[in-house]
C-alpha cells in the first residue's frame, strides 16, 4: 500500500467532466467531431513498432502454441469435464477441486474459440463436457451454484457463495448456445441472469468487498464488480440473440455506472455505493477500484459499438482514459487495480496481469475504430511493459505470470492457473487485428 502522485488532470483528449463550462464541453465536442473527420482517412500500418499482421502472428502464439497445449496437458478434465485450476506452473494438481467462476469462464472461452477462432471439435467437446457437468450439480429452487466442489462435483464450504459463479455459467451457456446451435442453453443463462438480478435487488443481499478498504459492511450494497458482470452477460446473450427484457438489464447496468457510481468530485468511477445507488459514507466514498473501471468500460465499448451508439461509446472512452491514466505506475509501469483513498492518495500497489490485458483490449478496440494517438500510445507502452514482465517462457515455464508485487518479483511457486482473462485478451485482440488487416487498416469508426 502506499501514497503515490497526484492524480487530477486531464484524461488524454478529454478534461475532468466535473470541471468542464459552456465553453470548455464546446470545445471538447469539436476536438472530438474534428478526431473523428482526421480518422476516416487514416490507415493503421504500426501498432507498438509492429505491423498489424506481425502482432497478430504474436498473439496467434501465444494463444495457439502456449496457452491452449498447457489447458488441454493439465487443466482440462476430458474424464468428467471442468477445470482444474488449482494447479502450479509445472502442471501439478494441487487439488482436483473446480470453482463455478473457472467452470462458468472455461465454457465460455472454449465455446467464444469454436465460434469465432478454429472449429476444432476438440473445443467444442471441451464446453460441452463442462456444460453437462455444472448442469448436473446445478441446484434446485433457484438456489446458487456452491462456490466450489470436488472433482466430480460434490459441494464444498471453503469457499463463501457468490452470485459470480452463476452469471460466469450464464456467461458461458449463452456462448455455448450459439456453438451448439441449441437455443436451451440461451434460454438457461438468461433465467440464471435473472435469478441473480433478483438477489441482488434484495435488502438482504450479502455481499463482502474484501478487495478494498477495511469498512463498515454496506447493506446489500451496489458494487461495479457486480455491474460488469451482469453487462458481460446481458451482453452475450444479445450477442446472439434479441430481447428486450435483457436489453433493459445492460440499459439499467451502464446507467448506475455512468451516472451513479461517477463521482464528478474526483472524476473517477466509486466501487461501491448504497443499495439505493446513493453514494456510501466513510471508507468507501473514497474507494475506486480502477481494475474493474478499465474492465468494465470497454465492456461498455463493445456494447456502444454493438447498439451502435456514438455517444455512449465517447462516453466510455473518457472515462476509460481518465482510469488508465490515473492507475499507471510511473514508476515501474504497469497499472494498480485499487485505490483505497482519493483524497489521501492511498493504493495497493500489486500487477495483476488481467487488469493489465484490460488495457490492451480497450486500446486496442480505440485503435481500430479511432485511431486515436493517445490509443497508440497507451497499447504500445502496456505491451511493452507486460512482454517484460509477464511471459515465464525465461523462466522455463509455459504460461504468463497472473500476478505479483510492485516490481513484478518472480517467485517460482504458483498456486493457479488463469483461464479467462488472458485467453479473453488474446482472442479478443486477434478478432479486432483480423479486423484491421481486412479492412486494409483504415479505421473503422462507431
Amino acid at each position: 500500500m502506499m501514497k503515490r502522485r497526484n492524480f487530477i488532470g486531464t484524461s488524454g483528449l478529454f478534461a475532468m467532466s466535473s470541471i468542464v463550462n459552456g465553453s470548455s464541453l464546446k470545445m471538447k465536442e469539436q476536438l472530438q467531431e474534428k478526431q473523428h473527420s482526421n480518422s476516416k482517412g487514416m490507415k493503421i500500418t504500426s501498432i507498438a513498432g509492429y505491423k498489424p499482421q506481425e502482432l497478430l502472428e504474436k498473439y496467434r502464439q501465444f494463444l495457439f502454441d502456449d496457452f491452449l497445449p498447457f489447458m488441454d496437458k493439465y487443466i482440462i478434465d476430458h474424464e468428467l469435464g471442468g477445470f482444474m485450476c488449482n494447479t502450479d506452473r509445472s502442471g501439478k494438481n494441487i487439488t482436483t477441486n473446480k470453482r463455478a467462476w473457472y467452470d462458468g469462464r472455461g465454457i465460455w472461452v472454449y465455446s467464444f474459440l469454436y465460434n469465432n477462432l478454429k472449429k476444432d471439435p476438440a473445443y467444442l467437446e471441451t464446453a460441452k463436457k463442462t456444460v453437462d457437468f455444472v448442469l448436473r450439480i446445478k441446484p434446485d429452487d433457484k438456489k446458487l451454484w456452491p462456490a466450489s466442489y470436488t472433482r466430480d462435483g460434490k459441494g464444498l464450504t471453503d469457499i463463501p457463495i457468490d452470485i459470480y459463479g452463476d452469471l460466469f455459467i450464464a456467461e458461458g451457456l449463452a456462448e455455448f448456445s450459439k456453438a451448439s446451435g441449441d437455443t436451451k442453453y440461451w434460454d438457461i443463462a438468461k433465467e440464471i441472469l435473472i435469478n441473480c438480478l433478483n438477489l441482488y435487488d434484495s435488502d438482504d443481499f450479502n455481499f463482502i468487498v474484501d478487495y478494498g478498504p477495511k469498512a463498515p459492511v454496506v447493506p446489500a450494497p451496489r458494487v461495479v464488480g457486480s455491474w460488469m458482470v451482469f453487462i458481460r452477460t446481458s451482453y452475450c446473450l444479445l450477442n446472439h440473440k434479441p430481447d428486450t427484457e435483457i436489453e433493459k438489464i445492460i440499459n439499467r447496468c451502464i446507467d448506475a455506472l455512468m451516472n451513479h457510481h461517477y463521482n464528478s468530485e474526483f472524476g473517477l468511477i466509486n466501487e461501491v455505493m448504497n443499495h439505493d445507488l446513493t453514494r456510501s459514507e466513510g471508507p468507501f466514498s473514497q474507494f475506486v477500484y480502477t481494475g474493474h473501471d478499465i474492465e468494465t468500460m470497454w465492456m461498455v465499448m463493445f456494447d456502444a459499438i454493438r447498439r451502435k451508439d456514438s455517444k455512449l461509446f465517447e462516453d466510455a472512452i473518457e472515462k476509460f482514459k481518465r482510469h488508465v491514466e490515473v492507475a499507471w505506475d510511473d514508476v515501474y509501469g504497469g497499472v494498480f487495480r485499487c485505490l483505497e483513498n482519493v483524497n489521501n492518495n492511498i493504493w495497493q500497489v500489486d500487477k495483476v496481469l488481467w487488469e493489465q490485458a484490460e488495457v490492451l483490449i480497450g486500446t486496442l478496440l480505440l485503435i481500430e475504430h479511432t485511431g486515436d494517438p493517445w490509443a497508440f500510445q497507451w497499447f504500445e507502452k502496456t505491451f511493452k511493459y507486460v512482454m517484460e514482465n509477464y511471459p515465464l517462457k525465461k523462466y522455463g515455464y509455459s504460461l504468463w505470470n497472473i500476478g505479483g508485487d510492485r516490481k513484478m518479483t518472480f517467485i517460482k511457486e504458483g498456486i493457479r492457473i488463469e483461464n479467462y482473462h488472458h485467453p479473453r485478451h488474446l482472442m479478443l485482440n486477434i478478432l479486432s487485428l483480423e479486423r484491421i488487416i481486412n479492412a486494409g487498416g483504415k479505421v473503422e469508426p462507431v
